[in-house]
């Protein structure tokens, strides 16, 4: 049994590792209105039964210190990986987290045996929707003010709620972790606006008929229209990968339904 305890890397990356040793371990990587307390639900089964690594990436959660050159999530999460001794795994990232994941995976194509990739977004949209677009200006106008309590509500509403459902639908104790964890990293990063954040040249959306492992993409019916072109495009992009939709929730199916989540991801992984 690995020890659960937060732990550090070299470069200041927060992360916990748990489970059995001796399968090809799991990693999961947050989405960019959370941090790795969004697995918090599913983490005792999952590592019940697998080994498990999840982190915060730079900027999020416990991973406070600034990067040294760019802000480059792919070099740090393959930094942690090699600190904690995994050579592959299966990789599973919600939202920004599942492009980091797509990015490693043409990054270090030897180290992916699989993708669970959950509402893709961050640098798998391509598309700035009517609706992306008025998030997008709801809190670029709450961060103008200086206002983070407004601009993590607008990432609330906007991602967490959906455009298509009210504040009173989604559970109260969701919405305030969410509150919480993107206010987080909005003061970790209110002073980095001098840090260069890498891309890689092609785009990962350019690249994703070289993707070669299992795949699967989860959405949610009440996300914004943008995530749903994103995983269209990531769908039929890389070849043979499957397409789940759930009815009922919006951007964070894994918190909003996390025992029929663990199911599936356990079923992925069997």
């Amino acid at each position: 049994m690995s020890d659960d305890t937060t732990q550090y890397t070299s470069t200041g990356i927060a992360y916990q590792r748990s489970g059995p040793t001796g399968a090809v371990p799991v990693v999961l990587i947050h989405a960019g209105i959370t941090d790795r307390r969004m697995w918090d639900p599913i983490w005792p089964s999952l590592t019940a039964r697998h080994d498990a690594l999840r982190l915060d990436l730079r900027g999020f959660g416990e991973s406070a210190a600034r990067p040294q050159g760019s802000l480059d999530p792919v070099a740090d999460l393959h930094t942690t990986m090699a600190e904690v001794g995994i050579g592959s795994c299966h990789l599973i990232g919600a939202s920004f987290g599942a492009g980091v994941a797509v990015e490693y995976a043409l990054a270090h194509p030897a180290q992916v045996h699989s993708l669970l990739l959950v509402t893709p977004g961050g640098s798998l949209i391509d598309d700035v929707t009517p609706d992306l677009e008025a998030f997008i200006s709801a809190e670029d106008a709450a961060m103008e003010r200086g206002d983070l309590d407004a601009a993590a509500e607008a990432n609330v509403r906007w991602w967490v709620d959906g455009p298509h459902r009210g504040p009173d639908v989604v559970d109260a104790g969701v919405r305030a972790l969410v509150h919480q964890m993107q206010r987080r990293a909005f003061e970790l990063s209110q002073n980095w606006d001098d840090i260069d954040e890498h891309e890689p040249d092609p785009p990962a959306l350019h690249r994703l008929s070289e993707i070669a492992v299992p795949t699967t993409v989860l959405t949610g019916a009440l996300d914004i229209s943008a995530i749903a072109i994103a995983a269209h495009a990531v769908t039929t992009g890389i070849t043979g990968a499957q397409h789940t939709d759930w009815p009922g929730v919006a951007h964070l199916p894994a918190m909003e339904r996390p025992e029929q989540f663990l199911q599936l991801l356990t079923e992925w992984l069997d």
